[in-house]
């Protein structure tokens, strides 16, 4: 079932905030430089690829020198646009170095809800993968918030990035986040936790085994993460959940190396 994987051409990548930022608080630079050049040697290889990242109020906590995440959502949004901002110039600045093209886009639920703003995104990532561009695409911090019932807030990036997988019906979506995989229980508390290689459905047993949110720089957790992994099998492709602490593991997945957990329909 691995060996499929090695014919995925359309990939969505989803790097979590803790892949870009340091437990200090301080920018993962390496980590960037490294996404950088294994998402561009695909693009070379004639993949299509979108990465949806995370990271703009890490990465504006970082710029703005705040130790805390703020609490008001005012705050939380000047510290996401000026995040934003830094995190796309770094992309920039690595993707470039490399001779790949990159482009960025910011969504909110509600330009997904409507079919006209549906139809114009999908367009779009459609427009800049036919150029052999690479959309980093984010959540829109800056207008989605909480008071608004979530009427035009995703959640969390890994709703997004299934969403975007779902929308132009990605061959996988590899998610990169600072856990190996899923779990029977939380192996930073349990030691005899054991790793899931490959999840078929996401039954009630499944989701009971979620832990709760995430760092203090994220939002996800992995009840949100299986979430995403139901999204994906309602159209019927793979999602893959990894450690994004060394982002060259997104060739040996795509090899169909045993890494991570798969979520696929069928047997093992």
């Amino acid at each position: 079932m691995r060996q499929s994987l090695q014919s995925a051409k359309r990939i969505v990548i989803k790097v979590g905030t803790s892949s870009l930022i340091h437990p200090n608080g301080m920018i993962n630079l390496a980590a960037i430089d490294e996404l950088a050049f294994v998402l561009t040697d695909l693009r070379n290889k004639g993949k299509e690829i979108i990465l949806v990242s995370s990271g703009a109020v890490g990465v504006g906590m970082h710029q703005l020198n705040l130790s805390k995440r703020p609490t008001s959502i005012p705050e939380q949004q000047a510290v996401a646009a000026v995040g934003q901002a830094a995190l796309m110039n770094i992309y920039n600045h690595r993707f470039i170095s490399y001779s790949q093209q990159t482009a960025q886009i910011l969504l909110t639920r509600d330009v997904i809800e409507f079919p006209e703003s549906r139809q114009n995104v999908i367009n779009t990532l459609e427009q800049l993968l036919a150029m052999g561009i690479i959309p980093i695409i984010n959540e829109n911090d800056t207008v989605a918030v909480d008071e608004l019932d979530h009427s035009t807030k995703f959640g969390d990036n890994d709703q997004l990035s299934a969403i975007v997988a779902q929308l132009i019906y990605a061959d996988v979506l590899i998610m990169l986040s600072d856990i190996d995989g899923f779990y029977s229980d939380n192996p930073s508390t349990n030691p005899d936790a054991v790793l899931y290689p490959h999840v078929p459905a996401i039954t009630q047993e499944i989701m009971e085994k979620a832990g709760g949110s995430g760092s203090i720089f994220g939002t996800g957790g992995m009840n949100s993460k299986l979430k995403a992994a139901q999204r994906i099998f309602d159209i019927n492709r793979a999602m893959v959940l990894a450690n994004g602490k060394q982002p060259k593991i997104i060739f040996n997945i795509l090899n169909g190396d045993e890494i991570g957990t798969l979520f696929k329909k069928g047997e093992k």
